[in-house]
């Protein structure tokens, strides 16, 4: 199934390239066009920042909602 980053780049790409297309009056512009959100895929890092982390079991929290671990009840610490 298609992302829906995917799906909005792809979208607007194509209005874009239509608007450029009807514009300049050339379908070049309209074949080339909708492939530039493929070339800037993999540049962004959407992975979350981790906040705190467990010392005995290793969990990860990524908001400061958590004092302590759901799985041991140890408090979280910052990670190194």
């Amino acid at each position: 199934m298609v992302g829906s980053r995917a799906a909005t780049a792809a979208v607007g790409s194509l209005l874009v390239t239509v608007a450029l297309w009807w514009y300049f009056e050339t379908p070049v512009v309209f074949s080339l066009l909708v492939f530039v959100p493929l070339l800037f895929r993999g540049l962004g890092s959407d992975e979350p920042e981790i906040v705190q982390e467990c010392p005995t079991c290793g969990f990860q929290a990524t908001v400061d909602a958590y004092d302590y671990c759901p799985r041991d009840r140890t408090p979280l610490e910052e990670p190194e």
